[in-house]
């Protein structure tokens, strides 16, 4: 896998961000969105600390949001991708379509 290759968690972290937009990706609408498409039941915790890994990496940044009444005043932690993760992406999701490729019967549909 190359250098800036993302995780299955990873990538669809960062779809689910990049489906939401800068104002609304956090945790909390992150794991929503990625149950709500994919069926599959997400731990906000898991999301929490895939978001620090890619913060780490480079490949998300994060502001804190206005402060919300229903969060008791507190500000949601909002994330966005950078350059290098937007290529990160690209590069994982040109992987992952060259290697299905082929393979209609087996994969849903393609790009």
């Amino acid at each position: 896998m190359p250098r800036d290759a993302l995780a299955e968690f990873e990538l669809m972290v960062c779809l689910a961000a990049l489906r939401l937009g800068p104002g609304e990706a956090y945790t909390v609408s992150i794991s929503d969105l990625i149950e709500e498409r994919t069926g599959r039941s997400v731990r906000r915790a898991n999301v929490y600390t895939t978001l620090q890994r890619l913060e780490d990496k480079g490949y998300v940044v994060s502001r804190l949001g206005e402060a919300r009444p229903e969060r008791g005043g507190k500000p949601r932690r909002l994330v966005e991708l950078t350059p290098p993760g937007l290529e990160a992406v690209r590069n994982t999701t040109s992987s992952i379509w060259a290697m299905a490729e082929g393979l209609e019967g087996v994969t849903p549909r393609t790009p």
